[in-house]
């Protein structure tokens, strides 16, 4: 694996100016700029490599470094560098700019910084370097006008793209962008504005591509053509690990359109997923009907792999039995004594929760345009990982990567399923057999069956209570298909790593504690799933604290609330870290029930059920009201509360919330996969069913905490707290306590 050289503030600061006059700041190398297309700095500009581009006419173009899945990075990030820069942000254009690998003096690194999207990082990667990059661009047209007037810089002032002068003379940003780059950036970090002072950030403002998005004019990874590409389609193996045993590919190739055939081979049963997740064979053809006609006719043998008996029902078996047999296990936390607590113990309460396997259902399916040339690369896909995806070209390739360019299109949703290059890799491999650029489409039915799917689970909570009802003692024990199988990069991890954390609630706020975990033996390909170790086990704590709370009389928030305790920052070493803030927990819990009435008496049927978590970085909690209709619930309320720090753009994080949240009532109630035979069994919506209009509430409630904390991302705090909330407040409803993901199957079982 290649190393990759740290971002340097003096690398990450350069400039340059471009033929047509434009200041260009986040620049590597200035003698780039000279390369850029004078047609690419006017109206018709495609493409950018540098963070800030000033034309003549004032004009001010900003690049979007981070891949944009639905999460308003393409603006959030913009924003941070509009603020520093001081523009008006309505002269702001803004385009996404592409993978920027670059080597340089020998190391390898990236013009832009880290350009993944993943565990909601983006926003706090950003919130110093990007503002940097706006400030160091402020100060280099500061330094301008001052030489221009001959007054000291620290005379002047900036506003709406002017640089000011005491007398009140203005020059703008345009006409200083020529001799500014003349100036040298000082060796000490230039300061940035005090967050008191902003303008822009802490605005509501829309998405830059929002026009474009609603009118269908914005264009995906699944829109992008290159001349001369053939459509590939593939057929893979449906049994995990299996092989193609043989083939007649006679009448597919009759398909009008169909150009070719190849076969691709996936992993053996005992290497990495680095590359194809699976054996198939793929269709190339002229056009994607033809391709999909073609792999309708194709007639295969397939040769299952050594999971051939694997079933959902028998991973819930060997769980529970692993739980049963109280086997010693891989101890993750353990403080106090547990055991004595349980003699003390005036109440001891156990119950067992069981969590699927989830696909990502991305509305765009994964997919890849790649041409392979003799002396580089252009991949233009929809990616959450494009560094990944370089590196997967390299390896099979030979190609260096600092000659493969890879754009970076809106994608259509991801939830980690994009963070996997498995899809790069077979476009890569079909494109070096064939010759010609390949467009690989995926369709739903290889989008379900063939994924790295969130783990399966079940968790034996037990808790021992005190003679005044106190949660003395709790023990957290859980069996399940450990992600890090199989994962290149994860070999080094824990196994226990996304199915349970040593430092979450109620860690540091119990005396006695023991978390344990049992790896579950599985052929699933696993991975992440937005916001992934969080929806996997929150379902759990947070249900159970509410069975803790109705056996022993008490009010679930008061227990909570007494659980946190006072405030204060307790160590936390997982992401999201280094503290947990039991204070800023307990005001979000409180303005969550506060929100949703919690405490009033209702005769009207329904019930509330409240929930709450602590999520990369970000606390959030979750109330319902419910009511069941025949055989149908009804939810009539959602509120949700969040304190991510220092909000960017509050009209994203709201929005960021409300599809969180929307997609965590959606997972709860009907989403799960099952495995049978070796077998993904579903195959399309109608096996996944995803929320529709009818059963979502009408509005979600979204509270945002004001802070002046240094911000954290929002992608995921949406999502972890909606199961047991619902759970809950199924529980007030009908009285039906369950345990068993997903919600309404398990409901009418039990109804």
């Amino acid at each position: 694996m290649t190393a990759t050289a740290s971002l340097t503030r003096r690398r990450f600061l350069q400039f340059g100016l471009t033929a047509g006059g434009a200041l260009l700041v986040g620049f590597r190398n200035p003698a780039m700029a000279a390369a850029i297309p004078a047609e690419l700095l006017g109206d018709d500009l495609v493409q950018l490599t540098a963070f800030v581009m000033i034309e003549r006419d004032n004009r001010v173009v900003i690049g979007a470094r981070g891949c944009e899945t639905g999460q308003g990075v393409i603006t959030a990030l913009p924003m941070l560098i509009a603020e520093e820069l001081d523009v008006d942000w309505s002269k702001v254009r803004v385009i996404q700019l592409p993978y920027g690998y670059e080597v340089v003096d020998g190391k390898a690194g990236n013009r832009y910084g880290n350009q993944s999207a993943g565990s909601s990082t983006s926003i706090a990667e950003a919130w110093i370097d990007l503002r940097e990059a706006g400030a160091a661009a402020r100060w280099l047209l500061v330094q301008a006008a001052a030489a221009a007037w001959s007054v000291d810089a620290d005379s002047l002032r900036t506003e709406s793209g002017h640089v000011v002068n005491a007398d009140g003379r203005k020059l703008s940003y345009g006409a200083l962008a020529r001799t500014a780059t003349s100036r040298q950036l000082p060796d000490a970090p230039i300061p940035t504005k005090d967050p008191a002072t902003f303008k822009l950030v802490g605005k509501p403002t829309r998405t830059v591509d929002g026009r474009s998005i609603v009118t269908g004019r914005n264009r995906y990874g699944i829109d992008e053509y290159l001349s001369g590409a053939l459509v590939a389609v593939m057929l893979r193996c449906p049994y995990l690990d299996g092989s193609l045993e043989s083939l007649d590919d006679s009448e597919a190739r009759r398909i009008a359109g169909v150009r070719d055939i190849i076969i691709i081979d996936g992993p053996k049963p005992d290497e990495m997923f680095d590359g194809p997740l699976a054996s198939g064979i793929a269709v190339l053809a002229e056009n994607t009907w033809a391709a999909i006609q073609g792999r309708k006719a194709l007639k295969p043998v397939w040769k299952q792999g050594p999971w051939q008996d694997e079933s959902t029902a028998a991973l819930s078996k060997r769980a529970h039995g692993l739980l049963d047999a109280a086997s010693a296990g891989i101890e993750v936390r353990r403080d106090g004594d547990l055991a004595a607590s349980r003699k003390r113990a005036r109440h001891t309460l156990s119950a067992r929760y069981e969590v699927p396997f989830l696909a990502h259902a991305t509305m765009e399916p994964p997919g890849a345009l790649i041409e392979l040339r003799s002396d580089g690369a252009l991949l233009i896909a929809s990616l959450q990982n494009p560094d990944g995806a370089s590196r997967i070209i390299s390896d099979l390739t030979g190609l260096a990567r600092e000659s493969i360019e890879i754009r970076l299109p809106r994608s259509g949703g991801s939830f980690a399923r994009r963070l996997q290059n498995d899809f790069v890799a077979e476009a890569v491999l079909i494109a070096k057999k064939a010759g010609k650029p390949i467009k690989l489409m995926w369709l739903r039915e290889d989008d379900l069956a063939h994924d790295f799917y969130r783990p399966f689970g079940v968790h034996a909570l037990l808790a021992t209570l005190d003679r005044k009802n106190r949660v003395a003692g709790w023990s957290h024990q859980c069996a399940a298909t450990s992600p890090t199988w199989r994962m290149p990069g994860m070999q080094d991890d824990p196994q226990y790593i996304g199915c349970l954390e040593a430092d979450d609630f109620p860690a540091g706020l119990v005396d006695n504690l023991e978390k344990v975990f049992h790896p579950l033996e599985s052929g699933m390909p696993r991975g992440c799933r937005r916001a992934p170790l969080h929806t996997f086990h929150a379902f759990a704590v947070q249900s159970f604290i509410d069975e803790i709370a109705y056996e022993v009389r008490r009010d679930a928030v008061e227990l909570r609330l007494e659980m946190l305790g006072p405030p204060r920052e307790i160590p936390f070493r997982g992401q999201g870290g280094p503290v947990f803030d039991s204070g800023r927990m307990a005001h979000v819990l409180k303005l969550c029930a506060e929100k949703i009435r919690w405490g009033e008496k209702r005769s009207d049927g329904r019930g509330i059920g409240i929930a709450c978590h602590f999520t990369f970085g970000g606390y959030s909690a979750h109330a319902f009201e419910i009511s069941m209709q025949d055989d149908k619930l009804k939810i009539h309320r959602a509120i949700c509360v969040v304190d991510v720090g220092r909000v960017i753009n509050p009209l994203g994080l709201e929005a960021q919330i409300m599809g969180g949240t929307i997609d965590g009532i959606s997972t709860a109630l009907n989403l799960a996969i099952s495995v049978r035979g070796g077998q993904v069994q579903q195959r399309n919506f109608p096996d996944y069913p995803l929320l529709s209009m009818a059963d979502a509430p009408n509005k979600v409630d979204v509270h945002i905490v004001e802070s002046t904390r240094d911000p954290v991302g929002a992608g995921e705090m949406g999502i972890a707290s909606v199961a047991p909330a619902l759970a809950n407040a199924i529980f007030a409803t009908t009285t039906v306590r369950i345990r068993k993901l997903p919600l309404l199957p398990e409901l009418m079982r039990m109804l």
